[in-house]
């Protein structure tokens, strides 16, 4: 007894101490950081990372409501022209002004970025002119009314040009080109591994109260949570639902959490007519038609899942099932639209009048590292798809492992999620909806190659509304025509969950992101 007694005091006082006394915080993050390069890839990790080292025109706080950040106001003068006013006490790290010309560098970046996996040209789509009115105003024109432009600017991250002009993502990582304005600036990136910051003590914002931060990897649920209680880290992100009770019961630990932005549903891939290896018959023969293109077996496999068991069995209560993108409350959410029964039976007769009536095989890919509970969540889909005769094997991949197959369209089916940092239903209808199209910059993230007329015109429509009201009428009317069609298969909404050592406070986030930001050492 004593012995034991013992042990729990050290991981007591090991838990209760020395990050403070060094002045380092050091978070325990789930996925890995694919690029220092805050163009190069619109993925969650990375949009956490970056947002440490770079700023951007517009911020969005804890509930994804646009502050000033570089830009301290702006106003629309028209339907089709909005003015930015900077900020005239910015320097870069290196100690170089901030001005208007590198916003302009930024925005004519931001679109060429080479073999960018998704980036972030949806959120600068509207604009077909930025005109520099002095240094420290901008004006940004469009050809089309655009009431989104102040929340779409909050996800681009503005670079300098005297440090990115020429540089590629390689000279981010490098730390060479990653000279940004934000509160940290890079020491070191290592993929996989672990990033280092140090303190801005000439950041805009005031000074952080942490002159280091340590972004580790720990990609293994069991280990990350290890690390909380050995103090080797002081805050997790991404607690794993089998361990949410036993932290909220440990004294030395706090959980935070709030409801998410990102939703996971499974994405078809619609870019093949003929068949694919992927998706046979019983007998392993491709079949002639990809069957994922008939509404109607797109809506018996989701007939065929129990949405309710996700929930209370592989996420254990922290999710809500869903048939739309956005939780409850936020601007565009509908609240007459419900997820399709499960029905099992009715999914086997839907198969059968579409062609199918013994059903067929099928590969799904997921990675598993990623979200919370990716594989198990494919895993348990994959078994409730082989109940209605599609047969299902799972591929499940390390997530640095799963991005350069999905950029190659190697699947005919993944497990998805997507985070719509703006809390604004328009931000997954533009990026993961809306046809691929470079010349609009839509479809940035558009994985399953899906390609709708009708839901492009929707986006198109409302983004130019004005009205409030009006507006989320159009996305009340895409959201509908979604669940009917189910181009993807929406599954359910995460709860975002973090835990971190007692005398620490942190803010949690809708948008899931970890930042030093967020956490201060408790009064």
């Amino acid at each position: 007894m004593r012995c034991h007694a013992t042990l729990a005091l050290a991981a007591s006082l090991v838990l209760g101490a020395p990050s403070l006394a060094a002045q380092t915080l050091t978070i325990g993050a789930a996925a890995p950081v694919t690029s220092v390069d805050p163009h190069f890839h619109n993925l969650g990790p990375n949009n956490a990372l970056t947002m440490h080292i770079f700023d951007r025109l517009v911020e969005r706080d804890a509930r994804a409501r646009p502050q000033p950040s570089l830009a301290v106001s702006w106003r629309a003068l028209s339907d089709t022209e909005w003015e930015f006013k900077l900020r005239s006490d910015v320097s870069w790290h290196d100690g170089r002004s901030f001005t208007a010309d590198d916003v302009v560098f930024t925005f004519a970046r931001v679109p060429e970025v080479p073999n960018s996996p998704g980036g972030f040209q949806g959120f600068l789509r509207a604009i077909t002119r930025v005109e520099v009115v002095d240094p420290h105003t901008i004006r940004l024109h469009t050809s089309v009314p655009h009431p989104l432009m102040p929340l779409d600017l909050a996800s681009v991250s503005i670079i300098a040009r005297h440090a990115a002009e020429g540089a590629g993502t390689e000279d981010f990582n490098s730390g060479r080109a990653a000279i940004g304005t934000g509160p940290y600036r890079l020491i070191s990136y290592r993929l996989g591994d672990r990033v280092e910051m140090a303190r801005n003590e000439r950041w805009f914002g005031g000074a952080e109260p942490w002159e280091r931060v340590s972004y580790r990897i720990i990609s293994n649920d069991g280990a990350r949570t290890a690390a909380l209680l050995a103090g080797d880290v002081d805050l997790i992100e991404q607690v794993p639902t089998s361990d949410l009770a036993r932290l909220r019961r440990d004294p030395r630990i706090v959980v935070t959490e709030v409801p998410s932005l990102r939703t996971v549903f499974l994405a078809p891939d619609y870019g093949r007519d003929g068949g694919s290896p992927l998706i046979t018959d019983h007998a392993g023969n491709p079949l002639p038609a990809n069957p994922l293109r008939d509404v109607r077996v797109r809506r018996a496999l989701s007939m065929a899942i129990n949405r309710e068991a996700l929930v209370e069995r592989v996420m254990e209560g922290a999710a809500t099932a869903t048939a739309q993108w956005l939780p409850e409350g936020a601007f565009g959410y509908h609240p007459r639209v419900r997820p399709r029964a499960f029905d099992p039976e009715g999914a086997r007769r839907l198969l059968a009048e579409a062609g199918y009536p013994e059903g067929f095989r099928i590969t799904l890919s997921t990675p598993n590292d990623r979200w919370p509970n990716d594989s198990r969540i494919a895993q348990a889909v994959a078994q409730m798809w082989t109940r209605i005769g599609v047969r299902t094997q799972v591929e499940a991949l390390p997530w640095t492992g799963f991005v350069p197959k999905r950029m190659r369209f190697e699947y005919a089916v993944q497990l998805g999620a997507w985070g719509s940092s703006t809390g604004e239903a328009s931000n997954f209808l533009v990026n993961t909806v809306a046809t691929r199209d470079r010349a609009k910059l839509t479809g940035a993230n558009n994985n399953a190659r899906f390609s709708s007329p009708a839901f492009d015109e929707l986006v198109a429509r409302g983004s130019t509304i004005l009205d409030d009201e009006r507006r989320e009428a159009v996305w009340h009317e895409a959201v509908e025509r979604y669940a009917e069609e189910e181009p993807l298969i929406q599954l359910i909404q995460y709860v975002n969950t973090w835990a971190l050592r007692r005398g620490l406070t942190h803010e949690p986030r809708m948008d899931e992101r970890t930042i030093a930001m967020g956490v201060r050492p408790a009064r």
